[in-house]
């Protein structure tokens, strides 16, 4: 007994076919990339102050007051290696972290490429139930996809937050510093300090 084998292309094979090949370019479409856009002008940055209010306790001239102060000052510099006259560079660029492709769109090729998958892997008379199971599953790995994107901008929009918020504390600490030298010095001329 002799069986032969006969290879037809149908359309319903040739149907399969393409499904898989559009699917397969599309689920290659679908790449995580981040954004970086600055979405508005640096606010001026708010410098903590520096003053320091002292009152002679020893009848010093104003002459006098003026040399302490500015002796104080040089002093309290080079202590610190803070000078309030000029203020150091704070980056303070409004960064917006903004995920590329845009949220949803995994979801959409998702539930597009389950579709056509479910569709070309079933049954000729079930493809419409395999279309409808296939969406749906690749939906859910689409939206996963959506959803680990958006985490990790938001996780990178929190780093650029909180790196900027340890400059800012750096500054404070150094301001901070300049101040007790600064009245250390003066308290150290006969000054009371407030």
């Amino acid at each position: 007994m002799t069986i032969k084998l006969q290879s037809r292309c149908t359309p319903a094979s040739l149907c399969r076919f393409s499904a898989w090949m559009v699917a397969a370019w599309l689920s290659g479409c679908a790449t995580q990339t981040m954004s970086y856009e600055d979405v508005a002008e640096p606010a001026p940055v708010r410098l903590p102050p520096t003053h320091v209010y002292f009152y002679p306790a020893a009848g010093q001239t104003t002459e006098q007051q003026e040399r302490d102060r500015f002796d104080c000052y040089l002093w309290a510099v080079k202590q610190t290696g803070y000078d309030p006259s000029q203020p150091p560079q704070v980056e303070n660029k409004h960064l917006e972290v903004v995920s590329v492709p845009p949220s949803g769109q995994d979801t959409v090729v998702g539930a597009f490429s389950g579709a056509m998958l479910g569709a070309a892997v079933a049954r000729p008379r079930d493809s419409g139930e395999g279309a409808l199971v296939g969406a749906i599953l690749g939906a859910l790995v689409g939206a996963a996809s959506d959803t680990a994107r958006q985490d990790q901008a938001q996780a990178v929009q929190q780093r650029h937050y909180r790196r900027a918020a340890q400059g800012y504390d750096q500054i404070e600490q150094r301001a901070n510093d300049y101040r007790r030298a600064m009245a250390a010095c003066l308290e150290g001329r006969g000054y009371t300090v407030h």
